[in-house]
């Protein structure tokens, strides 16, 4: 599965790539340098990173499917009080 991301998150990523180099490399990346290393990422990397989210997304869902009658149980029958109880006739 190829991980993409909205064109709006793609410029906020390249802008802190370039943030990162100049700041952390020494190095002064243009956008084409930028655009390089993150599509490097998101097909090298990101897969790595999606597949781990997807596994802890089901340990989560797995986990709540186990308690759900526990989470979602109503009780039965509950309108008389148990010493109210009679056996019928």
């Amino acid at each position: 599965m190829r991980v993409a991301l909205s064109d709006d998150a793609a410029k906020r990523a390249l802008a802190s790539i370039q943030r990162y180099a100049g700041e952390h490399l020494d190095e002064d990346f243009g956008e084409l340098q930028a655009r390089h290393l993150l599509e490097f990422f998101l097909m090298e990397i990101a897969p790595s990173v999606y597949n781990a989210a997807i596994a802890d997304a089901q340990t989560y869902l797995r986990d709540r499917v186990a308690d759900l009658e526990g989470a979602c149980y109503a009780p039965e029958f509950g309108y008389w009080p148990k010493a109210t109880i009679r056996k019928p006739r």
